[in-house]
């Protein structure tokens, strides 16, 4: 789904969430990635296709789940995006889910830390998202993420149980994050 056209009222929780996202993205960004990191300007809304992928990695086992979140520039110039992704789950009717968001190491995959990541046109980023459903769970149906940790976000299908409405989320990498 692309950035364009999304809507553009967020709901308080997501606005939250999505904040301390922009806040951890940002002011943590640091170094570069890929040539030409430091000519590439932000990715602006409009360019930026999320989606969800195994990466060729399965990601599931006591009581834990994972996939994959990939942003795609789908503009015609380089451009840049750093830090973590902002989210927010919703439920049936997306109806805001209060969601808590763990930035850093998953059950599966270690943070690669929040950098500077330069995506030529057609080129993708990914993070390492985990969740577990063992215990009381938040049954969520969409997956609010926001590339950039701004406003600007996409939604997702995501039905699935979330223990607490937790997530955790790795930093956006030029390859999908891995166990070391």
């Amino acid at each position: 789904m692309t950035i364009r056209g999304l809507r553009t009222a967020v709901t308080t929780t997501a606005a939250v969430v999505l904040a301390a996202g922009a806040s951890a993205g940002i002011a943590t960004a640091a170094g570069t990635g890929g040539s030409g990191a430091a000519a590439a300007g932000a990715c602006a809304p409009g360019t930026l296709k999320v989606t969800t992928t195994t990466a060729g990695s399965g990601q599931a086992g006591m009581s834990h789940e994972g996939t994959y979140l990939k942003v795609t520039n789908t503009g015609k110039t380089n451009c840049a995006i750093s830090g973590y992704p902002g989210l927010a789950l919703e439920g049936a009717g997306h109806s805001a889910i209060k969601t808590k968001v763990h930035r850093g190491d998953t059950y599966f995959a270690k943070d690669p830390g929040a950098h500077r990541v330069t995506l030529k046109p057609g080129k993708s980023a990914y993070a390492d998202l985990v969740w577990s459903h063992a215990g009381p769970s938040a049954k969520a149906k969409y997956l609010q993420v926001s590339p950039t940790g701004g406003n600007a976000h996409g939604i997702l299908p995501f039905a699935n149980d979330v223990d607490g409405g937790s997530l955790s989320v790795t930093a956006w990498s030029a390859t999908p994050p891995r166990a070391s």
